[in-house]
């Protein structure tokens, strides 16, 4: 019976951050189609207590400890010529793990989960090659590039080039290479040159079952209303950027007008620069939480306010899915599949923002108008059994004939 290879540059459970959640549905598609065997690195020590868990569903799980820090990824690409960003994903021991199994094992169909994760397949692998880079990651140090300045937008400049030389050896040596949208997967085929014969489009779906507004939820411990929610990953530059934005411009728009408004930034390891957000009155950073639902649950607006955003943003689909009305801005808009009618506003200028939180805070019964239109485009268009239905076709076909 053939076997599928996973490889993740993260543990791919709990599903709770947005790689996360999109590698263990993934994951747990695969399943169902064959034996899988997981080999994956670990950034968070927290998740070696999961190994049990994964392997009740896995048939082999081999997890290495992320160990290299990023001056010594930046280190080793002055050596390699490889990306820092790829250096920073190496190591010796899964690297032979992989080598072994490949050799033991009748695998046929090898899923590599994000780009820094290719440099573990074989260069003439027999398997088919699945290669899920997600996003265009060379483009986002491109942006990385023309935010900074000096030294720092020299040496983002720098990665974006050699990062997008890697990809695009990775692509033309995959049989399949797949991005979280449409948009995503057109900026690769125009950046690499390839067709839709070897670059296509696997969405992100949601857990309707999970993010349900009828839920049994605990409540969240906040205190008055009206309610803007922000939830993510707290030490994440993008996301950091857009709490901090957000609550120095539009969210004290928002306070001139209604001076009970709060704003909660909901995610784990907030930094300094947003633990200092408390000051201003209003904001609330709640560090990590047991489930941000209890959070959604309340929320009267909730914000994604991201200025650099890549992909499909799991934490609209979740909010919508709760049944919420979503502000967000243009770059966290693209490629969710819903409109204004759905519940989603996609608005860049601060002003604007606070504008339409305003107008959402004094209309309560058409705000959750728009938070009932967000749930049904949910259930409509982003179940994730819909969104991986193609995962047989794409897996399981021949590989290429990489002689020829």
């Amino acid at each position: 019976m053939s076997e599928i290879l996973f490889i993740s540059h993260r543990f791919p459970y709990p599903p709770d951050r947005g790689d996360k959640i999109r590698s263990w549905h993934i994951l747990k598609a695969l399943t169902k189609l064959a034996p899988v065997h997981v080999a994956t690195l670990v950034d968070d020590p927290r998740d070696m207590d999961h190994v049990a868990f994964l392997e009740q569903h896995c048939a082999s799980v081999m997890a290495d400890n992320r160990s290299r820090s990023k001056l010594s990824a930046m280190g080793r690409a002055l050596f390699t010529g490889k990306p820092a960003s790829v250096e920073a994903f190496g190591s010796g021991a899964l690297q032979s793990n992989i080598h072994a199994l490949l050799a033991s094992r009748p695998i046929s169909s090898i899923f590599a989960f994000s780009a820094q994760m290719a440099q573990y397949v074989p260069l003439n692998c027999k398997q088919r090659f699945i290669m899920d880079f997600v996003d265009v990651d060379s483009a986002k140090f491109d942006t990385y590039a023309e935010q900074s300045t000096g030294a720092a937008a020299k040496a983002n400049r720098f990665e974006a080039q050699r990062l997008a030389q890697f990809e695009k050896s990775v692509a033309q040596r995959a049989d399949l290479s797949l991005f979280v949208s449409d948009a995503e997967a057109s900026l690769f085929r125009y950046r690499s040159g390839l067709g839709t014969d070897k670059v296509k489009t696997l969405e992100n779906g949601i857990d309707l079952d999970h993010f349900d507004p009828a839920a049994r939820i605990a409540n969240s411990p906040v205190q008055g209303r009206p309610l803007i929610v922000f939830t993510g990953q707290m030490d994440y530059r993008p996301n950091i950027d857009a709490v901090t934005n957000f609550a120095r411009e539009a969210f004290l728009t928002v306070k001139s007008h209604l001076p009970q408004a709060q704003f909660a930034i909901v995610g784990r390891a907030p930094t300094d620069e947003v633990l200092a957000l408390r000051d201003i009155g209003g904001v609330i950073v709640t560090g990590e939480v047991p489930d941000t639902r209890s959070w959604l649950a309340v929320a009267d607006v909730v914000v994604a306010p991201l200025m650099l955003a890549r992909g499909i943003q799991n934490k609209i689909l979740e909010a919508m899915s709760m049944g919420k009305p979503v502000v967000a801005s243009p770059p966290a808009c693209e490629g969710i599949d819903a409109k204004p009618e759905d519940g989603l506003f996609c608005v860049l200028n601060p002003r604007e923002q606070a504008e339409q939180v305003i107008s959402l805070f004094n209309n309560p019964d058409r705000a959750a108008g728009f938070g009932a239109a967000a749930r049904r485009r949910m259930i409509e268009r982003y179940s994730w059994d819909a969104q991986l239905a193609s995962l047989n076709n794409i897996v399981l076909r021949e590989p290429l004939d990489r002689a020829a």
